[in-house]
């Protein structure tokens, strides 16, 4: 176990590629479905993916819309001209003997992704990004000599991000890589399964004593966010030991282990010239024109970053938000965010609307105890009922959280919600006689927290006025409680 005076002599370096497979029907060159999740092994692939002789790529449009999507998100414009070169390496689930991406003239140059770690800002920024088509899979079954190969990925289009080695921790390195899901969401690039791989991470990691970085490592392949983390957290690990044993840090590809939580070696790292990159033969340039590149932008959607903007003028924290921002990419048909939008003039009732979904809806959506939302218009009458009756001090907080559970769990809204309310006994008391009786009560069976109030104790109150609530069923208006409280007391 390494002590943290040794820990804190390091400087940790972390900078992240990004694979993430493009929502296209079919493949980048060839006319092929590219949804493999469920298709049995080799079965979707053309005689382009076989690398079959005189088998000519064709580049799909519908990649190229997306990939300047994803340069918007990215925060920065794309490349006017772009081209595909030949990356070669010699695998057996690559037939063609290479793989096609693009090296020296990528569609997207810089950008920029804004991380928050501990409520502190950090802007990571984007190298580049650039189309790719992906190599196949190989499988080695265990207790078998043998491999088997399947080609249904290959060819599937891919956006490789590649960010600066600006991240120091793994808490930065998970927060980028969320921050990244968040916005190719958003912009409809790719719908970003990590379980089915269509979003995958290569960390890379090294760490030095001087200013000068130290030798790198790459973990390939990485598939959640905690991996991301817990990988990094490892590898700082691992090679701070062997550099305090006078060891030295081997370029490598390694390998994640998530049973075991440890990263293993699997091959020595290649450099850009073991893969002799030459201009593809067979593909034209990508040339875009400004108004090409000015429609995409206008149909831009608003990104992470803009919503947290909007609805930071609620009050509503980062945490909040994000919980938000991924409740609706989780069920796009709740409409969370244009529902509080469209009450923001009222900042009162779009706050609080906003403190429902987060505490009660999202949650109750996730343990599926939650009706059909419905009508935006029907859903946002429930709503506004509601806080009607709790702004009017006829429903305490608690019991409108038990209301409006309730109500999700019967998959039905009421037609008359302050009807439905007082039926269910919701409704606050707020005759001062009959809360009167119950303090009263309160009080005699309570006669050391009176005597503490009477000395002073303030958080004494708070434990009779919720006696109180306890006592009347949660329907005592709890500021007539208090008031009463200290009537009584004499206070």
């Amino acid at each position: 176990m390494l002590d943290k005076s040794v820990l804190d002599q390091y400087t940790t370096t972390i900078g992240i590629e990004c694979h993430v497979q493009f929502k296209t029907k079919t493949k980048l060159f060839s006319a092929v479905d590219n949804d493999a999740r469920e298709a049995p092994a080799n079965t979707l692939v053309s005689h382009i993916d076989f690398g079959l002789p005189g088998a000519l790529p064709v580049l799909n449009k519908e990649a190229v819309h997306l990939a300047l999507r994803a340069a918007f998100a990215l925060g920065t414009e794309p490349q006017k001209f772009s081209k595909f070169d030949r990356k070669h390496y010699f695998y057996p689930d690559l037939p063609l003997g290479y793989q096609i991406t693009q090296y020296d003239e990528p569609i997207i140059l810089g950008g920029a992704v804004e991380i928050e770690v501990d409520g502190q800002k950090k802007t990571i920024g984007v190298t580049r990004a650039h189309m790719e088509a992906d190599a196949g899979k190989s499988t080695h079954p265990t207790g078998t000599d043998y491999s088997l190969v399947d080609l249904n990925r290959a060819g599937t289009p891919l956006l490789e991000i590649v960010s600066e080695p600006d991240m120091h921790t793994a808490s930065e390195a998970k927060a980028y890589v969320r921050e990244l899901y968040l916005r190719m969401r958003y912009a409809d690039v790719s719908d970003c399964n990590l379980y089915y791989g269509n979003m995958r991470f290569d960390v890379n990691v090294s760490v030095s004593k001087t200013d000068e970085l130290g030798t790198r490592s790459e973990t390939k392949n990485l598939n959640s966010f905690r991996a991301v983390e817990k990988a990094v957290e490892y590898e700082v690990k691992r090679q701070i030991e062997l550099l305090e044993k006078g060891e030295k840090i081997v370029q490598e590809t390694r390998g994640w282990n998530d049973a075991k939580q440890q990263t293993f070696s699997q091959r020595s790292k290649e450099n850009a010239e073991d893969y002799r990159y030459m201009p593809d033969p067979d593909l034209p340039p990508v040339v875009l024109d400004n108004p090409y590149i000015e429609k995409v932008k206008a149909e831009m959607p608003a990104m992470p970053d803009e919503w947290r903007e909007r609805l930071s003028k609620l009050g509503s924290d980062r945490a909040q938000t994000d919980t938000l921002l991924e409740a609706e990419l989780d069920a796009p048909e709740v409409n969370y965010l244009e529902l509080i939008e469209q009450n923001i003039a009222n900042q009162a009732f779009a706050k609080q609307l906003a403190n429902w979904f987060v505490n009660i809806e999202i949650p109750a959506r996730r343990d599926e105890k939650v009706l059909n939302p419905g009508k935006n218009a029907e859903r946002l009458a429930f709503y506004q009922a509601v806080y009607e009756l709790v702004a009017g001090g006829k429903l305490s907080s608690t019991n409108a959280k038990t209301l409006i559970t309730d109500v999700l769990a019967a998959h039905a809204y009421p037609q008359n919600v302050a009807q439905h309310a007082e039926e269910q006994g919701f409704i606050q008391v707020s005759d001062e006689g009959e809360i009167a009786k119950v303090v009263t009560q309160v009080l005699a069976e309570n006669a050391k927290a009176a005597e503490d109030v009477k000395s002073g104790e303030a958080k004494a109150i708070g434990f009779l006025v919720g006696q109180v609530m306890k006592a009347s069923k949660g329907k005592a208006n709890p500021q007539m409680a208090q008031e009463l409280i200290k009537k009584q007391l004499g206070q």
